[in-house]
């Protein structure tokens, strides 16, 4: 079936070639946020050819796309390389060619950035701005160090009260990870449970009920998306329609929920640094670290694959540059007699 046209292919029909990456990203399970940015890259260079096929072109005409984009588009390098591994899947795994290396391309610079962090003290005011369904979201990314999605992908069954622990699965890279339930979210998350269950009732009494299941467990277990366990903690308010199968599910909350909320509760806390869920998690590593926890155990609660991209959160942790104290503050703590400062007199005084 085309994600596209949502109609069967033809048997005796060639797939067209972004009917190919649609079926190859679906055999290689790789996520539907993947899936989007690949087919945008492999449009923008095939429009960026003049609308010839891929199979046509080669080394030199990927390396000026990409080339083009760096020194003509000002692309950041994150999205440089996002394009270059769009159409090496394209030419590895759908057209069957591996490309050479691209020497010649112009590669976009990647600026050295640190993250934004808040202090507990933010941490707490922003929180404080926030309540219900808000509230609980952003605990989880603070309090657990979810990544958005994997906050909104939660799963009944992967919610473990008795070990106070969470079970994320197929996070990015595809891992499943265990991090820690904080003891002041269990009794909200129930509450949220509660509300999630009475959805379900609800759609299960109106025909429906059927959560999206990862992968094959679709066709290998039947019944499985209308158990409790499948159901999502956050789901959406409205059923949809599912864009892979046209089948009518409620899925779980879109992620622009708590962006917006994220961005009242940053102006009513008076905060001034950049507040988004990233930062959320980014503070939740910082505060880890700033409390004396080992950066191997941050590292798995995060899920990072090396540990080297933990350790930019030890440059946060930094005071001043690199940690040294100014020699204007070490002259501050010689005693210094109090500044004298003169007064004038005000104008008109003892006239």
């Amino acid at each position: 079936m085309s994600r596209e046209t949502g109609q069967e292919c033809s048997p005796t029909r060639k797939p067209r070639l972004l009917e190919q990456v649609h079926e190859a990203i679906r055999r290689l399970h790789y996520s539907r946020r993947t899936e989007e940015a690949y087919v945008h890259w492999i449009k923008r260079f095939i429009y960026w050819s003049g609308k010839r096929h891929p199979a046509t072109l080669g080394e030199r005409e990927v390396t000026a796309f990409l080339s083009h984009l760096a020194s003509e588009r000002n692309v950041a390098a994150a999205t440089q390389n996002q394009a270059l591994a769009a159409l090496l899947f394209l030419y590895g795994k759908v057209l069957g060619r591996n490309l050479a290396w691209l020497d010649n391309m112009v590669r976009a610079k990647r600026p050295v950035r640190l993250p934004s962090v808040l202090t507990p003290n933010e941490a707490d005011a922003l929180l404080a701005q926030l309540n219900g369904t808000h509230w609980l979201m952003a605990g989880l990314l603070y309090g657990s160090g979810l990544r958005l999605m994997e906050c909104l992908r939660l799963r009944v069954k992967d919610v473990d009260f008795a070990y106070r622990q969470i079970l994320v699965r197929d996070g990015k890279g595809g891992k499943d990870r265990v991090t820690m339930l904080p003891e002041r979210l269990i009794q909200p998350l129930h509450v949220q449970l509660g509300e999630a269950r009475r959805l379900h009732a609800l759609d299960l009494r109106q025909g429906y009920g059927e959560a999206h299941l990862p992968f094959a467990l679709a066709r290998k277990y039947p019944r499985a998306g209308y158990e409790w366990g499948w159901q999502y903690v956050f789901p959406s308010g409205k059923r949809s329609t599912d864009p892979d199968d046209g089948v009518i599910r409620r899925h779980h909350l879109d992620e622009s929920v708590l962006a917006r909320a994220l961005k009242d509760a940053k102006q009513d806390a008076g905060i001034h640094k950049r507040v988004s869920a990233h930062v959320l998690r980014h503070s939740f590593a910082t505060h880890l670290l700033q409390a004396g926890y080992d950066i191997r155990t941050v590292q798995e609660l995060l899920g990072h694959a090396d540990v080297s991209t933990t350790m930019i959160y030890t440059h946060v942790l930094n005071k001043g540059g690199k940690g040294v104290a100014s020699p204007l503050d070490r002259a501050a703590r010689v005693e210094q007699p109090p500044p004298r400062y003169h007064v004038p007199e005000p104008v008109g005084a003892g006239a």
